[in-house]
């Protein structure tokens, strides 16, 4: 008899994070002067990202950050994106800055992103922060895997000696939630879409991480039973009847018959991306304001 996975509800998981982080905020503008601030940039009209950061700007709302948010036309120059993060480094009233990707084609994105004070860079994708993660040092940790991590931690999941495949080798999801899952202490496999016999990879993993941008990449016989399978995929597709639906890199449907737990997309891992992304701005306005 086949059990169906336990669905791992991420809305739940970042509203009970945000509704801590508004606690511990309110009760740390008692001994401040001012909120926490968060300030996301974003340059052109990209419908999806305007989207994200209207999501952010919300949430920052819910939880009493402050936002400082500066949204530039498409046509601004490297020169001009450079000054405003140089502005907003030296902006007292700003703990967090975010650069919204992706950023128009004439536009460095690299350049933009390590010219934020790694101290501020709250997506965590300064060389800096990411040196400090390999080092095992604390810092600014990348939203998405620190949200995944999260995940794991508020389901009792232990990765401490299991089996953990990545799939996915990004510096943004793959690379960062490898160091992590390290440093708690499980044995870590990286894989990707070129990897050879993929499935022979993923069959051996007791918690398997998926973010390659490939639509239902993973099915049912690629999965152990009872692994814990994290989506972190996130794909438009049109079906035959011209029908527009979300779906993650995990085929759904199958390996929910076959896993332990599973992330659904949407709903699994997006909602803790934008709740780490405020608990990052937290954490980092209370070291810079000496609070802890």
């Amino acid at each position: 008899m086949t059990k169906t996975a336990v669905i791992i509800d991420g809305k739940a998981v970042a509203e009970k994070i945000q509704g801590h982080l508004r606690s511990q905020v309110e009760a740390l503008v008692q001994k401040a002067s001012r909120p926490p601030g968060l300030a996301v940039l974003m340059v052109g009209d990209n419908p999806a990202s305007a989207a994200y950061v209207r999501n952010k700007e919300r949430s920052c709302g819910k939880v009493a950050i402050a936002s400082y948010g500066r949204h530039f036309p498409t046509e601004t120059t490297q020169e001009e994106l450079m000054q405003a993060i140089a502005e907003l480094n030296e902006d007292d009233r700003v703990d967090g800055i975010l650069v919204q990707l992706p950023l128009p084609k004439h536009l460095d994105a690299v350049a933009a992103i390590n010219h934020i004070h790694p101290d501020k860079d709250v997506d965590g994708l300064h060389p800096v922060n990411l040196g400090r993660l390999m080092r095992g040092e604390p810092g600014l940790c990348s939203c998405t895997p620190a949200g995944v991590m999260a995940l794991l931690k508020n389901y009792g999941i232990d990765p401490k000696g299991k089996q953990a495949t990545i799939v996915g080798r990004s510096i943004l999801v793959g690379k960062p939630i490898a160091l992590m899952l390290l440093a708690a202490d499980a044995t870590v496999t990286m894989a990707h879409s070129r990897s050879p016999d993929l499935g022979a990879i993923t069959r051996s993993a007791d918690i398997l991480v998926v973010a390659v941008g490939r639509p239902e990449l993973i099915t049912a016989e690629m999965v152990k039973p009872g692994a814990i399978v994290i989506d972190v995929g996130i794909n438009r597709v049109t079906d035959y009847e011209g029908k527009s639906r979300l779906t993650g890199d995990v085929n759904y449907d199958s390996v929910k018959e076959v896993a332990g737990f599973i992330t659904p997309v949407p709903g699994g891992v997006g909602p803790m991306t934008v709740t780490l992304l405020l608990q990052n701005t937290v954490k980092s306005y209370i070291r810079r304001l000496g609070l802890d």
